[in-house]
């Protein structure tokens, strides 16, 4: 008799632990809206006049940190990204522009110069960009080209 009440006592089926998943849940989408705001899109913004030629080893760059963008068009005019502030006429306002910008990055980036050239420019205006870019202390030159496959 007593084994009965001892077995009794002891088949009764046991329930399963069960965890609460909704707090967790809440955590990632706290953590995924946290992410969205605090991260910042790299954005280079592109000159609609200006068409870059084709090349067929062009790659798409890795880091598109600490470029300061000058445009070359067709005619040889010369703009910033910023197509508001008017046209760099004189290689001494492509000076002026370079160091501004690069002031602006601070030390914390190695600065490049991102030349978006017109297929139908003429190179002498990219090298007027290059040696006012290399007198504000830019030396590194990044040349936008579309990829041959594109």
């Amino acid at each position: 008799m007593a084994s009965k009440r001892l077995r009794a006592q002891h088949a009764h089926v046991e329930e399963e632990a069960k965890m609460d998943m909704s707090p967790m849940i809440d955590m990632v989408f706290l953590l995924l809206v946290f992410f969205i705001v605090v991260s910042t899109p790299m954005v280079v913004q592109q000159d609609p006049e200006v068409e870059p030629s084709v090349a067929y080893n062009a790659k798409a760059p890795d880091d598109k940190r600490g470029r300061i963008v000058v445009n070359v068009r067709e005619d040889g005019s010369i703009y910033p990204v910023e197509f508001d502030e008017g046209e760099l006429e004189e290689e001494a306002d492509i000076v002026k522009y370079v160091r501004e910008q690069k002031a602006d990055f601070g030390d914390g980036y190695k600065v490049k110069l991102h030349l978006r050239g017109d297929k139908e420019s003429v190179f002498k205006y990219s090298r007027k960009v290059i040696r006012a870019a290399a007198q504000a202390g830019v030396n590194d030159v990044i040349f936008a080209a579309y990829d041959f496959e594109n």
